[in-house]
């Protein structure tokens, strides 16, 4: 899969992809993944059924109770012992040691997002590959950027650290991949905190 670096500038609602089409490139992603893919901020569930059954998953997860079930659902799709503890911004991994990152809805709420995305680059192998799917700030002086800055409060005390109006995609453009592919999405109304979302895939 090859890449190029994109402007990581939102076009605007009439330019963006549909809810439709974001989870068809979430699952062409995901399911072009190979080898060994560690998944930052995998939840209970983590992403099995988009992805390849031969790939070597790891789930990073710093929750004690949250990697407790994510550990049961592993070993359910025959992953077994794959659970990860730590956090994006410490990733407990060694240089060069994995093929993938895959980010689902994750960089919103990490203490420090450059730490994370510098994290995410020393563990990729050169020409591994970062493949996120986030939700991010929307326009200056719109609505629902107002709208943003207002549920922050909110969603920080109760949606595990969400910071819903981060500028996630300029952060990743200035992270220093080789390449990156990122394309914008609309999955709600003018007025939801969550929203616009981007997905893509940037190279090491």
């Amino acid at each position: 899969m090859r890449t190029h670096t994109t402007v990581a500038r939102d076009p605007g609602r009439g330019a963006r992809g549909t809810g439709a089409a974001y989870v068809e490139r979430r699952r062409t992603l995901v399911g072009l993944l190979r080898g060994t893919v560690l998944e930052i901020g995998a939840g209970t569930a983590g992403s099995h059924a988009d992805l390849d059954p031969e790939v070597r998953w790891l789930g990073l997860e710093p929750a004690v109770r949250t990697r407790r079930r994510l550990a049961r659902h592993a070993a359910d799709h025959g992953r077994p012992g794959s659970v990860v503890a730590g956090r994006a911004e410490a990733l407990p991994l060694a240089a060069g040691s994995v093929d993938a990152v895959l980010s689902c809805v994750v960089l919103c709420s990490v203490g420090d997002q450059d730490r994370a995305l510098a994290e995410i680059r020393r563990v990729l192998r050169p020409g591994g590959l970062f493949v996120f799917f986030e939700h991010v700030a929307a326009p200056e002086g719109t609505a629902q950027a107002r709208v943003q800055r207002l549920w922050a409060p909110c969603s920080r005390l109760f949606d595990a650290g969400c910071r819903p109006h981060r500028p996630t995609a300029q952060r990743i453009a200035a992270a220093g991949f080789a390449g990156v592919d990122l394309r914008w999405f609309d999955l709600g109304g003018r007025l939801t905190p969550y929203g616009p979302y981007i997905a893509g895939c940037a190279a090491r």
